[in-house]
């Protein structure tokens, strides 16, 4: 890019060399003029005479003015005055008597003095002319080099669009020289697509003032030499010079930006799709607890959309006494750098947007971007493990319960059985003999419900494997609770059963079982009046069997032990009859839920698969 610095260059010649050398000339240039004006005067002394005594001398007043400024110019004067005493004006000498030669000599050092001042003035404009002059240059030099050497594309350009400049950093960007170029539309830079639109935008620009990129910066697409296009990220700024309207363009290569951008965002991406797929959460926490960061299995996890967590406080995810201490632990930590879960894992509790809490295994990590402390937990779901735990437990503790049973059985329940035949024999020799055994009929009942708990507690340790025949749910629900209308504790209960289903693959004796006590707890919960309602339906590939009846319901509080072996809430029972029921049901693929609807009452519902596998 070269700038138009010869406008600077026309500038006056120098007159006088500067220093003690320049100074030396100017008065000796002087003195000169002044000897030329003394001999032209003495080789026309003849023909002037007396006449015109100063006229000579004004020329070389001028000359040392004009050469060497105000001093040659007022020495020059000085001397020319004193030589025009002394040779040119009456009488002979210094002496000057007549008033108009008087006047006349001080017209003549008047104007000499004005000449010599008029010329200092000139000298000083051209002075300052010369040194703006040269600076001029050296700044256009300077920013000529500037241009040249940055990186960047610089080009100017006119109203009409033609280029007026162009630097070595536009050449390198766009592949053109500067000389090819110079005076053409700057379209030539643009996309073919782009070129009308450049000058229309140029035009609406100039005739409304509606600027849509001058005075700040886009992205735009070049186009090279060689026909190729690239992205340029360009900045316009708006310029007057001599009266013209000009536009300055700068221009930088994204290319690599671009790429790396694109780039970058592939790998985002990727990482991005590697987290979202991740069957465990993962949540990104700052310094101060804030998530910045919440994946699709964290969603599924405690039921929040990302959106609904980021940049809140991580806590909100913890059930108490974990919500209050976290902050100060991490405080704690970021102070003293002493860590208890950093590092490692550990098994927490979650909670979820309902509230309901569940296990979790939490391993956290610390990292560092961009100077700041950011910490990753990744949290896995126990509630699985945990129930299989359970259950492992649970079967391990009904083997045990089976192998006390069974001891019960052979140590406990015969020898029970030779106690009640005793027991019945002494009683018929009493009835026999008159005398009334009410005590022996209470001990007789007692053994009834103890042998009674032992065969319970032998079904629930070891439940028979499930019979299966194909069982028709409805006739089997109605014939147990005709059985129980018998009873006379239950004469007030009025069972309705109601609804259809195709027959299922099942063991009619253990259903019956468990529709049996299903029916009794139902009739119990009323005190032995009300009405229990039993509906038959399908659903999907299952078979349903719902009892509700119309007593208290069960308390929130003992709901989730109502399963639990040997708990009960009645005076007499053994508890064993819905942990049974539940384990018949599930020996069959099964399952059994109970809910208290708001309306009263507790519902229990069965389902049985339709295949029965």
């Amino acid at each position: 890019m070269t700038l138009p610095k010869d406008r600077f260059r026309e500038r006056p010649a120098n007159r006088v060399a500067p220093g003690t050398s320049g100074i030396v000339s100017r008065y000796a240039v002087a003195v000169a003029a002044l000897g030329a004006a003394l001999l032209f005067r003495y080789l026309f002394r003849e023909s002037l005479g007396l006449k015109v005594p100063y006229l000579q001398f004004y020329p070389a007043i001028i000359v040392a003015a004009w050469y060497g400024g105000a001093g040659p110019g007022l020495l020059t004067t000085a001397l020319s005055t004193l030589a025009a005493m002394y040779f040119l004006l009456p009488p002979d000498g210094m002496s000057v008597t007549d008033p108009t030669d008087v006047l006349s000599l001080v017209v003549y050092v008047a104007t000499g003095g004005v000449i010599s001042w008029l010329n200092h003035r000139l000298h000083s404009a051209e002075r300052g002319q010369r040194t703006a002059a040269e600076a001029a240059v050296a700044r256009a030099e300077r920013l000529d080099a500037i241009l040249n050497m940055t990186v960047d594309g610089i080009i100017v350009i006119d109203s009409r669009g033609r280029i007026e400049a162009f630097n070595r950093g536009a050449q390198d960007l766009f592949g053109y020289p500067e000389d090819e170029v110079l005076g053409r539309n700057v379209s030539i830079l643009t996309a073919p697509s782009h070129h009308e639109q450049h000058d229309a935008y140029l035009e609406r620009y100039l005739t409304t003032g509606d600027a849509k990129i001058v005075g700040v910066g886009r992205e735009v697409t070049g186009r090279r030499r060689d026909g190729t296009v690239f992205p340029v990220q360009l900045s316009v700024g708006e310029m007057w010079i001599g009266g013209e309207r000009q536009f300055t363009g700068m221009l930088r290569d994204l290319t690599k930006r671009v790429h790396l951008e694109g780039e970058l965002g592939a790998s985002e991406a990727r990482w991005r799709a590697i987290v979202d797929s991740a069957v465990d959460g993962i949540i990104v926490i700052d310094a101060h607890g804030r998530v910045e960061a919440f994946n699709r299995a964290a969603e599924r996890l405690f039921g929040y959309a990302a959106q609904e967590v980021t940049g809140h406080n991580v806590d909100m995810l913890m059930p108490s006494p974990y919500r209050e201490e976290h902050d100060s632990y991490l405080s704690r930590y970021l102070a003293t750098g002493r860590a208890k879960i950093i590092g490692v894992g550990r098994e927490v509790q979650g909670r979820r947007k309902d509230g309901t809490t569940f296990p979790l295994h939490l391993s956290v990590g610390e990292i560092t971007i961009q100077g700041e402390r950011k910490f990753t937990g990744i949290l896995h779901d126990l509630t699985s493990r945990v129930e299989i735990e359970g259950q492992l437990r649970e079967q391990a503790a009904l083997a045990k319960l089976g192998e006390m049973a069974a001891v019960i059985a052979h140590e406990v329940k015969n020898p029970l059985a030779g106690i009640r035949g005793a027991i019945q024999v002494f009683g018929d020799r009493m009835s026999q003999a008159g005398a009334p055994a009410p005590i022996l009929k209470e001990i007789v009942s007692r053994i009834d419900s103890l042998d009674q708990m032992m065969k319970d507690l032998l079904l629930y340790a070891r439940p028979p494997k499930p019979r299966r025949t194909s069982t028709d749910l409805v006739p089997l629900v109605k014939m147990t609770a005709g059985l129980l209308s018998e009873d006379p504790a239950l004469q007030d209960v009025n069972i309705e059963v109601d609804g259809a289903a195709p027959p299922v693959s099942a063991d009619p004796d253990m259903l019956r079982i468990v529709f049996q006590n299903l029916l009794i707890n139902g009739a119990h919960a009323m005190q032995g009046k009300g009405s229990i309602h039993v509906a038959v339906d399908t659903l999907d590939s299952t078979c349903q069997i719902a009892f509700l009846d119309g007593g208290p319901g069960i308390p929130a509080d003992i709901r989730g032990k109502i399963f639990t072996p040997f708990f009960t809430t009645k005076s007499r029972g053994s508890g064993l009859g819905l942990p049974t029921a539940k384990r018949l049901i599930e020996a069959h693929n099964g399952e059994i839920v109970i809910d208290c609807p708001a309306a009263g009452g507790t519902k229990v519902v069965i389902r049985l698969p339709m295949g029965g596998a």
